[in-house]
């Protein structure tokens, strides 16, 4: 990466009032993130706050079935209910070392409102979530719990009342509060650094995965999969093994229904390239540059863009970005219900349903790894509707 862009994607495209505050945090990250007294109180709070390391855990009975090894890195297991919290926490940390007594933040799914919200009152922060007004309606137990935790949740009516209007209006609140509020991005999207910095903090997912596989296993997963919205769980999991050549690396974006003209989340596979959020990244969008409306089962995968980074693999080839539809992640979470006792996140179920619907892609005997981004406790009223309960 170099001056925030990821080849020819990224870049910081914000009104003139939003730089001093991007690059006052990218000061941050060259100063501050790097010191040992920074790391030893992240490392402190991942461990003995957060629940780190996660687990790894083989499914045997579904591996009978498909006929190869498949295996989750359980991001579901950390407190909060996913891998939200590695992130919040380091940017919750760096803010009050900043100077900082607030912090805003976005959330689609409700998990990263969540991760937030208990990452402010750890450590002594106001905090302010912003929600599209269908988010909150359909992830009503999160906003219950933000509410809980002492957050201030604000209900975005505008646009398409989901993630994409969410993150707009945080953004104009970070602009006449940036003083003493930091702007707790939620994905490895959005104007640099917040890329950079959201896999740094996010990029202990696929190290521990990839030490864990070594012990357990003895070698490195032949596949390693992930479910791609904005794309933070994904590019957690996936830096640590972007140099291993032996890997293939799949990431799966939401497909919606799948019927034609459905609304979908899949913007490297069907978007085109734009200016979203202060990125220049792939978006769905009209011929006229208009933004398209998304959709997905999962409002956490429910974005019309992408993180600069996985339009970056993509580009050079190093990662495949394939489609799972609705119909497949409900498959995956009643697979992992019925088969492993594993109540998985909708999100999570995407990249399962993937290989499952997709087993003849995977060799015999091989090691594929899932990342189990959250737990799916959050998605029971969309499930139980959407399966007829």
């Amino acid at each position: 990466m170099k001056n925030g862009y990821f080849g020819r994607f990224g870049g910081r495209f914000v009104p003139e009032l939003l730089m001093p505050p991007l690059l006052e945090l990218e000061q941050a990250m060259e100063t501050i993130l790097p010191s040992p007294e920074f790391q030893a109180e992240l490392d402190d709070l991942l461990r003995n706050y957060a629940g780190r390391a996660t687990p790894l855990t083989f499914c045997p009975n579904l591996s009978q079935k498909l006929r190869f090894e498949l295996w989750l890195k359980r991001e579901d297991l950390l407190h909060t209910g996913a891998h939200k919290v590695n992130n919040t926490l380091g940017q919750a940390l760096l803010a009050k070392k900043m100077g900082k007594t607030s912090l805003i933040a976005e959330t689609g799914a409700g998990q990263h409102g969540v991760a937030t919200a208990a990452a402010a009152a750890r450590l002594g922060l106001d905090c302010t979530i912003y929600m599209g007004a269908e988010d909150v309606e359909r992830q009503s137990a999160n906003v219950r719990r933000m509410r809980l935790l002492g957050a201030r949740v604000v209900a975005v009516e505008s646009g398409s009342r989901t993630l994409k209007d969410a993150i707009n209006a945080a953004l104009r609140t970070w602009i006449s509060s940036q003083a003493t509020t930091h702007y707790c991005f939620g994905t490895a999207a959005g104007p640099a650094p917040f890329p950079r910095l959201v896999r740094e903090f996010q990029s202990v997912i696929g190290r521990e995965a990839r030490a864990q596989m070594l012990e357990r296993t003895g070698a490195l997963p032949d596949y390693v999969v992930a479910a791609v919205g904005g794309g933070s769980n994904a590019i957690g999991m996936f830096h640590a093994f972007v140099p291993d050549e032996s890997v293939t690396i799949i990431g799966v974006e939401a497909g919606g229904t799948g019927e034609p003209g459905c609304l979908n989340s899949a913007a490297i596979n069907l978007g085109r390239p734009g200016v979203l959020h202060g990125e220049y990244t792939m978006l769905l969008q009209d011929d006229d540059g208009q933004i398209l409306p998304s959709g997905s089962i999962s409002a956490g995968l429910d974005y019309p863009g992408v993180g600069p980074e996985h339009v970056y693999l993509h580009d050079i080839g190093r990662v495949d970005y394939t489609i799972a539809c609705d119909h497949e992640a409900l498959n995956a979470f009643q697979a992992l219900c019925r088969e492993e006792g594993i109540l998985p996140a909708l999100e999570s179920s995407h990249a399962v349903g993937y290989v499952l619907s997709h087993a003849d892609r995977f060799r015999p005997g091989s090691r594929v790894l899932a990342n189990l981004s959250g737990r799916g406790d959050k998605d029971m009223d969309i499930i139980e509707h959407a399966l007829g309960l």
